[in-house]
């Protein structure tokens, strides 16, 4: 905060819970309140960029509930909702506009905004915006922007996108770094259960029951997986909702205020909600799917022993799983304890072997309509050492067997004349002979079948 108030561009490096969003709003309000300027018509003072709607709807909050002693004007701008309320309230201009890049360059374009005011510029958790593809979004607003700003970067991880971002936005900025992504929260009571693919709903209906839970909170890695999940626990008789990106801004508002209230009990999400969700009393995090991005896993568990609370973090993973969880252990350098509710042993190997495909060619393998022996050998000289130029060529069956062709002499049917085998290896080739081949005999001593002069 001194930094902020001292008018520093800052990079701040903190995982999910750890007071971000007081650490900008706080020195920002205390800046408005004592710099008393006008907002002009469709312009802003404040812009706050974010990568969800669910985490902008939170930070508006947060500068309202800080800011209520003083007379600031603030507005939301988001997607999923019609954009004509959000243009008439910026008519007269704002203080603090929070809102999420895509919706932002919807009002820019349609001329209902412009950025030429803005003395302040906060990005709030930067990474997921870059991992959600925003980058291109954040720097056509970059341009649009006075060069004369106080810059605010806030981000759980610092990748190299972020880095390079950072170098491009910030001038001389000051870098704090607290509580790193590798770090769990102490209080947080950790757990693996290693469970069959199949046998994961039925596990996780058990644990909803069973456990002493306040609220729960549900992570799957796909949205069709957390619509699919709601209705299976709604089978077991556990209500559950779903919040994730298909869901309508309205859908999502509800189900979190129901969540929030404590009229639902257990929320099922993608990680849309894993930095976009701050519920007080969340008791339990269940990873139903683990997540493929081992820092996902720390803001996941975040979500729950908020504010002084303890929480519990229980994770299901199957055998295809397993290298996720070594991911995820190598990053918080620990060993989770883990009990097995698998109908085999735990994989311990780093992927399991994969059966290897037959290579014969068809005629390599028994494939006789009738149920005969096994097949012929593909080599043409092992089957010409038993069927000659002498023998009649042509009597080869031709059946309606589907194009699978039955030598009789192998037949297993009692009572087939035994019939020339000259042919197999043509066959087997998949080469369809002439009509007239059995006109005219085959020279075997050859490489390549041609006909005698």
């Amino acid at each position: 905060m001194p930094l902020a108030l001292a008018g520093r561009d800052i990079i701040g490096i903190a995982q999910t819970g750890t007071g971000k969003t007081a650490a900008f709003a706080l020195p920002i309000l205390h800046h408005l309140a004592t710099k008393r300027i006008p907002a002009e018509r469709k312009s802003c003072r404040v812009l706050v960029l974010s990568p969800t709607r669910e985490l902008s709807s939170q930070i508006l909050d947060s500068f309202r509930a800080y800011g209520r002693h003083v007379a600031v004007t603030s507005a939301l701008a988001i997607g999923g909702v019609p954009m004509g309320k959000q243009v008439r309230a910026l008519l007269g201009g704002v203080d603090v506009l929070v809102a999420t890049p895509g919706r932002l360059l919807d009002l820019v374009q349609s001329n209902a905004l412009r950025l030429n005011r803005v003395d302040y510029l906060v990005l709030d958790e930067a990474d997921r915006m870059l991992d959600m593809g925003f980058i291109h979004d954040i720097r056509r607003i970059m341009a649009k922007l006075p060069a004369q700003r106080q810059t605010l970067l806030f981000s759980a991880t610092m990748p190299q996108a972020v880095a390079e971002l950072a170098a491009a936005m910030l001038r001389n900025p000051a870098k704090v770094a607290v509580t790193p992504v590798a770090s769990t929260v102490d209080r947080v009571t950790q757990r693996i259960v290693h469970v069959d693919r199949q046998g994961k709903s039925a596990v996780l209906a058990d644990l909803l029951r069973d456990e002493p839970i306040d609220r729960a909170l549900v992570f799957t890695r796909t949205k069709h997986g957390a619509d699919k999940l709601v209705r299976g626990l709604g089978k077991a008789r556990i209500r559950a909702e779903a919040i994730h990106g298909n869901k309508s801004q309205s859908q999502r508002e509800r189900v979190l205020a129901a969540f929030r209230q404590g009229r639902l009990r257990i929320l099922v999400a993608t990680d849309i909600a894993a930095r976009g969700i701050d519920v007080e009393g969340i008791s339990h995090v269940v990873n139903y799917d683990l997540p493929n991005e081992p820092e996902s896993y720390v803001h996941r568990i975040g979500r729950t022993a908020r504010a002084g609370a303890s929480g519990t973090a229980i994770s299901l993973c199957d055998a295809d799983e397993m290298p996720y969880l070594r991911s995820i252990e190598k990053l918080i350098r620990m060993s989770l304890p883990a009990t097995n509710q698998r109908s085999g042993p735990v994989r311990t190997t780093q992927s399991a072997t994969k059966p290897r495909r037959s290579r014969s060619r068809p005629g390599a393998e028994n494939r006789h309509h009738n149920g005969g022996a096994s097949g012929q050998p593909r080599n043409r000289q092992q089957n010409s050492g038993r069927a000659g130029p002498d023998k009649t060529p042509g009597a080869t069956d031709f059946g309606s067997s589907g194009g699978r062709h039955a030598h009789a002499g192998h037949s297993a049917v009692a009572g087939h004349p035994a019939q020339d085998l000259s042919r197999v290896a043509f066959l087997n080739r998949g080469i369809q002979p002439r009509r007239d081949s059995a006109a005219s005999p085959i020279d075997w001593s050859e490489k390549t079948w041609r006909r005698k002069s």
